[in-house]
């Protein structure tokens, strides 16, 4: 009888393989998978937001928004999209000799952006379609609280938080792909990701929607008003922090972290323990 699930040695296997694949994308499948596992974190970022933003207990909040969160990598995994964190794990077709490291990083690179474009479409669509409004406004507030801090966190934290982040995701990833029904996919992911946003790290695809979102947010003056009334954010500071520059100082260090996360602190060691078993075909 088959087993119900893979072994982790088939998974690294299995991630191998899928590594050759996403190496061999076009451009234009690439961008559009790109664009869309951006717009589907976007999704799970703003629903969440949406459901925690007037609560005043934060660990209810991130428990509640851990468990909405999800979504996002749920609609990838199932549906289909390149998420730059999840293919960090193509270091493992690299390290196995099986993808060059120019194709992963033309494959990441082109990734990368690609969620940066559908990530902000959603933070666009998301303000135009009157979601800001709710509670008076508190949700755009909450929103560009949310950025503000991001943009003010010290580059060693956003590195280090970056790391903790994409080992959970990466692991979220793998364990899904360890799964041969949707439900084990389902509940797969769920934990990782439940535990990443509930411990409040940093993932640079989810920024490039809280980021975005709170720099659009703050442009209008009742939610702005609203910040500074509850968070006591006031309009200078917005305008000296919340903007390029700022997204670009957490972008950067976040990215590095996720980097690491994802392929020193994951695909390397897991490379190091199933590789025999890997190439002999053994589980």
């Amino acid at each position: 009888m088959d087993n119900i699930y893979h072994t982790p040695a088939q998974i690294v296997e299995n991630t191998i393989k899928a590594a050759e694949g996403k190496a061999r994308l076009s451009i234009l499948k690439c961008i559009l998978l790109g664009m869309i596992a951006g717009a589907c974190i976007a999704f799970g970022a703003a629903s969440s937001s949406a459901a925690i933003h007037n609560l005043s207990d934060q660990g209810l909040a991130k428990t509640l928004a851990g468990c909405i969160f999800p979504v996002g990598l749920m609609m990838i995994v199932l549906v289909g999209g390149e998420l730059f964190t999840g293919d960090c794990m193509m270091l493992l077709g690299v390290a196995d000799k099986k993808i060059s490291a120019r194709s992963m990083i033309r494959t990441l690179v082109t990734v990368y952006f690609s969620n940066l474009a559908g990530a902000v479409l959603i933070a666009v669509l998301v303000y135009f379609s009157g979601l800001l409004d709710y509670t008076d406004g508190m949700l755009g507030a909450f929103l560009i609280k949310g950025a503000y801090a991001k943009v003010n966190l010290t580059p060693m934290r956003a590195v280090c938080s970056g790391i903790l982040c994409n080992i959970l995701v990466c692991m979220a990833v793998l364990m899904a792909s360890a799964a041969k029904e949707v439900a084990g996919k389902v509940l797969a992911i769920f934990f990782p990701i439940c535990a990443f946003v509930i411990g409040g790290f940093e993932h640079c695809v989810a920024n490039m929607f809280y980021i975005p979102a709170g720099m659009i947010a703050a442009t209008n003056e009742t939610y702005a008003a609203k910040a500074e009334e509850l968070y006591g954010i006031t309009a200078e500071q917005l305008a000296a922090n919340l903007n390029i520059g700022g997204f670009v100082s957490n972008i950067i260090p976040v990215t590095i972290g996720n980097i690491l996360g994802g392929m020193v602190f994951l695909a390397l060691p897991l490379y190091a323990i199933h590789k025999s078993k890997t190439l002999n075909g053994t589980k």
